[in-house]
């Protein structure tokens, strides 16, 4: 019904609506960029590279780009000269704009050259050996195919205190593919976002009118949303504010309840909607925080 509602408002909304990101035109033949951003955790880090290791796709067809925040580490480092004999590696630690995703994809974004860009995080596990292989068959297969959404799976069951509840088909940076051509068009992510840059961007990429496919074939893992307190769901609330100088106000307003609509979830019993619910009641507060100018959010 979302989808829906936003195809409809392209009648009224200034198509005009941008990201911040110049993307740079696909070469050397590289057919896949696969972009991760990390901090710390290095120990995840190299999962995601060793699933990528083990992909039977041509090594000189992908590239793994790899935003390190804070300016970079010597550990970062050390684990990109680890692979760099294994993969086609990218290493480019963050100039500026410390713990902001959105720029931190765009960043990424603008030093890669491939058709099609797969964004991954540093805790997304890949399984399947030939799902780089799939997926550039399914972009290949038909030329109007604008992103490519795998399966998601929670990457652990049930234990204490936790849930294993994943969105199957959720459009996020956790692991989305994209033609080059679409984020040229819609110029990247909106660089001040500091998380959920892959929200906003959804929203414009259906404004547009462009086309995605579920792709069972295509699975990966990644935790499910866990909310230990309110510094994240207030710092995107912040960053969706931000929203306000460039969207139409009705258009703005739709896109804040639409953020924040699991608030009353927090009041239901499951442990699922706990959480998301417990997101809904920070973004709202980070929204809120922002109208008066308290709006000093930092998530790192």
């Amino acid at each position: 019904m979302r989808h829906t509602l936003l195809k409809k408002l392209t009648k009224t909304v200034d198509m005009r609506l941008q990201g911040d990101c110049i993307v740079p035109s696909e070469r050397d033949g590289i057919i896949i960029s696969c972009i991760v951003s990390f901090y710390g955790r290095l120990d995840l880090l190299s999962g995601i590279l060793y699933s990528l290791v083990e992909q039977d796709y041509s090594r000189q067809d992908f590239e793994v780009i790899l935003i390190e925040d804070q300016g970079g580490t010597d550990g970062g480092r050390l684990i990109a000269d680890k692979f760099s004999s294994l993969l086609n590696i990218v290493y480019s630690p963050l100039d500026r704009s410390f713990g902001k995703m959105g720029y931190s994809r765009n960043y990424g974004l603008s030093r890669s050259r491939g058709k099609f860009v797969l964004f991954l995080d540093d805790d997304t596990v890949i399984l399947q050996k030939d799902f780089l292989t799939t997926l550039a068959k399914l972009f290949l297969s038909k030329s109007e195919i604008d992103a490519v959404i795998p399966h998601g799976m929670a990457s652990f069951c049930l234990v204490r205190g936790r849930y294993s509840y994943h969105e199957p088909y959720f459009m996020t940076s956790r692991c989305t593919a994209y033609s080059r051509s679409v984020l040229t068009e819609l110029s990247g992510f909106v660089a001040d976002f500091i998380g959920q840059e892959d929200v906003e961007f959804v929203i414009r990429f259906f404004l547009y009118g462009k086309n995605s496919v579920k792709a069972p074939q295509l699975e990966y893992y990644h935790p499910p949303l866990l909310v230990p307190n309110m510094r994240k769901p207030q710092a995107v609330g912040n960053s969706f504010y931000g929203l306000k100088s460039r969207y139409p106000f009705g258009m703005w307003i739709l896109v804040i309840l639409n953020c924040g609509r699991h608030a009353p979830l927090y009041l239901l019993p499951s442990r699922r909607y706990r959480e998301m619910g417990r997101f809904g009641i920070g973004f709202l507060s980070g929204v809120i925080a922002s109208m008066f100018k308290r709006n000093n959010f930092e998530y790192k």
